[in-house]
């Protein structure tokens, strides 16, 4: 007979049934012989044969709940048993572990109306031995198969609890590991941005600085002088490093903006970013033009954590990215229609780590010598806009 679970309990449980059946199978022939009862050969025989079928029905593989062979073996074992009572009133004991049986093999609709017989039939032997009819005739049968139906539930219902606490630790397993993975991408992320910003900044803005000194020095030097060929020199391997650190710089953007332009990571965000009832659209106003890469992460970043903050505190139904390209300026807005929050109130969605938090928003747009405003007031959603003036050079490169 195959169980459901296999933990120590259980099978402890389940050799206590065991026991009791076997146990309580020797009790009429014992009784036959020691008190001179009637068909004492047959009580055994009997006996013998339900014990034999039970063992079987016990070990096999087949046996299980819900199943046709579990409910043919207590078919048998309901018929050998009522023949039984017939020849001994002491087989009626039996009845306390098919209760069990039932109960644990057939469904719950099936298996009440087979307990309820099985205590009918027992009461019943009692009478038809001519047995001196008490009270507990009745409430003894009845009053076990009680027993034994408030513990099988009662034993299920413990059973679905500890599935759903299994369940329910798997799951903050999983998500305390998918979490660890998404602060280690998160924080390489945040290390490629900070390694990209130190050599856009120091190493690509002093070369570049190199490149324009050494050519204006070039100018000022006659053809023919000694130090112009290496003044010449100089220059081409300052602009052969700068072009060099402006590779790196590349190569350290953010993966959302390796396979396209800053326009199509918007697009992209605006299309993945999910939550119940919420919806995100995107648009651009202007012509758009090329931006350095500091400035295209710092846009996206900035679209990232808004739109963070819509989705885990606005309770939002609509939000709206705007990508604007202005004369001298460019300029990101993310409006949603969310609860809102009163502007003196601590900031929403700062974190620990500052991760999604509106300081770490002002401090990346501040780098760039831009602004990052919020709006915002309970119950009329929020309104994050940050502007960046466009370099010099607006091709993309970096302004001298």
């Amino acid at each position: 007979m195959e169980t459901r679970v296999h933990p120590p309990v259980a099978a402890a449980l389940r050799l206590c049934l065991h026991g009791l059946m076997l146990g309580l199978l020797t009790l009429p022939a014992a009784k036959a012989y020691g008190d001179g009862g009637p068909h004492p050969g047959a009580v055994t025989a009997l006996a013998c044969v339900l014990a034999a079928v039970y063992v079987a029905g016990a070990g096999a593989k087949s046996v299980r709940p819900g199943t046709r062979a579990g409910a043919a073996w207590l078919a048998v074992l309901g018929l050998l048993w009522a023949a039984l009572l017939v020849l001994s009133p002491d087989a009626l004991w039996v009845a306390f572990p098919l209760y069990f049986l039932q109960l644990h093999l057939l469904p719950t609709r099936w298996g009440l109306p087979a307990v309820a017989v099985t205590a009918m039939a027992a009461i019943a032997s009692f009478l038809l031995h001519g047995q001196t009819v008490t009270p507990g005739t009745f409430i003894g049968p009845l009053l076990g198969a009680a027993v034994a139906v408030a513990t099988v539930l009662g034993y299920e219902a413990l059973f679905r609890e500890s599935e759903r606490r299994r369940e329910l630790i798997d799951e903050l397993v999983a998500t305390r590991a998918e979490l660890a993975e998404a602060e280690r991408t998160a924080g390489t992320l945040a290390e490629r941005e900070r390694l990209a910003r130190e050599i856009h900044d120091t190493l690509a803005q002093g070369l570049s600085s190199i490149q324009l000194l050494l050519r204006a020095a070039e100018r000022t030097l006659p053809e023919d002088a000694p130090a112009a060929a290496h003044v010449h020199r100089a220059r081409e391997a300052a602009q052969d490093n700068l072009a060099e650190a402006r590779r790196f710089v590349r190569a350290l953007t953010p993966p959302d903006l390796e396979n396209g332009s800053l326009t199509a990571a918007l697009e992209r965000l605006s299309a993945r970013t999910s939550a119940p009832g919420l919806t995100v659209q995107f648009a651009v106003s202007g012509t758009p033009v090329a931006l350095p890469t500091p400035y295209e992460v710092a846009l996206l970043r900035t679209a990232q954590s808004a739109l963070a903050n819509t989705v885990r505190h606005a309770g939002a139904g609509r939000a709206e990215i705007t990508l604007s390209f202005m004369d001298t300026s460019v300029a990101l807005d993310v409006v949603d229609d969310g609860c809102g929050f009163a502007q003196d109130a601590p900031e929403a969605g700062a974190s620990a780590s500052g991760g999604f938090g509106l300081p770490a928003m002002r401090s990346r747009a501040a780098s760039l010598g831009g602004t990052l405003s919020v709006e915002s007031a309970p119950g009329q959603g929020t309104a994050v806009a940050l502007t960046l003036p466009l370099p010099v050079d607006r091709t993309g490169r970096d302004a001298a």
